[in-house]
């Protein structure tokens, strides 16, 4: 497995940077490449809550199935991905002061074989996975300090 991480300061709250994260439904707004929500659970994720998402690369389109493992609102949350691409989501939300907050990702990830995980492989590696993870942490920071 590949594993990529980045961080970032968040001007609000801890609880009020994990309503935006943990709401799978936003996710579209952060990655060009995750094109929809199907099946998210209308409330609040739970432990055990699964949802799928629709992810387009190169004009390949695949669903992928994830499933929250882990859940410690509004610190952490382990979501395993399956399908096209399996690895963990690993979100960690800390306290760094009077109205700020440190907004982490981990994400461990592998394209299983096939013709389909090796195009992905090779999309991934060419737009730099850290690249994206990056531009999809700063989306989020926008979206929690300027709704």
């Amino acid at each position: 497995m590949s594993t990529i991480r980045d961080a970032i300061v968040v001007d609000a709250t801890p609880e009020e940077v994990w309503r935006v994260v943990s709401d799978p439904r936003n996710l579209p707004r952060w990655s060009r490449h995750i094109k929809a929500i199907l099946a998210a659970p209308d409330r609040e994720l739970e432990a055990g809550d699964s949802y799928r998402l629709e992810l387009r690369f190169l004009g390949v389109s695949a669903e992928v199935r994830a499933e929250v493992k882990e859940l410690d609102r509004p610190r952490f949350s382990e979501v395993a991905l399956s399908g096209p691409i399996d690895g963990i989501v690993r979100t960690h939300v800390r306290p760094i002061g009077a109205g700020r907050a440190r907004l982490e990702h981990e994400v461990e990830y592998r394209f299983p074989g096939g013709a389909l995980g090796k195009v992905a492989a090779r999309a991934v590696r060419l737009m730099g996975a850290t690249l994206m993870l990056r531009r999809g942490l700063r989306a989020q920071k926008e979206t929690v300090e300027h709704p």
